[in-house]
Protein backbone atom coordinates (compact mmCIF):
# COMPACT_ATOMS: atom_id res chain seq x y z
CA UNK A 1 0.00 0.00 0.00
CA UNK A 2 1.46 3.31 -1.08
CA UNK A 3 0.83 6.48 0.89
CA UNK A 4 0.81 9.67 -1.12
CA UNK A 5 2.72 12.79 -0.17
CA UNK A 6 -0.49 14.62 0.76
CA UNK A 7 -1.48 11.79 3.10
CA UNK A 8 1.92 11.93 4.78
CA UNK A 9 1.54 15.67 5.31
CA UNK A 10 -1.91 15.15 6.81
CA UNK A 11 -0.59 12.45 9.15
CA UNK A 12 2.26 14.72 10.22
CA UNK A 13 -0.20 17.52 10.97
CA UNK A 14 -2.29 15.16 13.10
CA UNK A 15 0.81 14.02 15.01
CA UNK A 16 1.91 17.61 15.64
CA UNK A 17 -1.59 18.47 16.91
CA UNK A 18 -1.46 15.42 19.21
CA UNK A 19 1.88 16.67 20.49
CA UNK A 20 0.41 20.09 21.17
CA UNK A 21 -2.57 18.57 23.02
CA UNK A 22 -0.23 16.40 25.13
CA UNK A 23 1.80 19.51 25.95
CA UNK A 24 -1.36 21.32 27.06
CA UNK A 25 -2.30 18.34 29.26
CA UNK A 26 1.18 18.48 30.81
CA UNK A 27 0.86 22.21 31.49
CA UNK A 28 -2.61 21.78 32.98
CA UNK A 29 -1.36 19.03 35.29
CA UNK A 30 1.57 21.23 36.31
CA UNK A 31 -0.72 24.14 37.17
CA UNK A 32 -3.18 22.03 39.16
CA UNK A 33 -1.85 22.45 42.71
CA UNK A 34 -4.08 20.06 44.68
CA UNK A 35 -3.72 17.01 42.44
CA UNK A 36 -1.67 14.13 43.89
CA UNK A 37 -0.26 12.60 40.67
CA UNK A 38 0.55 15.86 38.93
CA UNK A 39 4.29 15.18 38.57
CA UNK A 40 3.70 11.90 36.75
CA UNK A 41 1.05 13.37 34.48
CA UNK A 42 3.19 16.44 33.77
CA UNK A 43 6.18 14.32 32.83
CA UNK A 44 4.09 11.95 30.75
CA UNK A 45 2.41 14.85 28.95
CA UNK A 46 5.72 16.51 28.09
CA UNK A 47 7.35 13.25 26.96
CA UNK A 48 4.33 12.33 24.83
CA UNK A 49 4.35 15.84 23.34
CA UNK A 50 8.00 15.51 22.38
CA UNK A 51 7.47 12.07 20.84
CA UNK A 52 4.37 13.04 18.84
CA UNK A 53 5.87 16.32 17.63
CA UNK A 54 9.12 14.59 16.68
CA UNK A 55 7.27 11.91 14.74
CA UNK A 56 5.15 14.55 13.06
CA UNK A 57 8.17 16.52 11.93
CA UNK A 58 9.91 13.35 10.76
CA UNK A 59 6.90 12.24 8.69
CA UNK A 60 6.57 15.77 7.30
CA UNK A 61 10.20 15.77 6.17
CA UNK A 62 9.83 12.34 4.58
CA UNK A 63 6.77 13.52 2.67
CA UNK A 64 9.05 15.66 0.51
CA UNK A 65 11.25 12.78 -0.64
CA UNK A 66 10.34 11.51 -4.07
CA UNK A 67 10.85 7.99 -5.26
CA UNK A 68 13.22 7.94 -8.21
CA UNK A 69 12.68 5.25 -10.81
Amino acid sequence: MKISSDDKKAISLILICLGFLSFVIGIAAHLKAGFQSRAEITTTGFVAAAIFAGLGILVFLFSFTKKQS
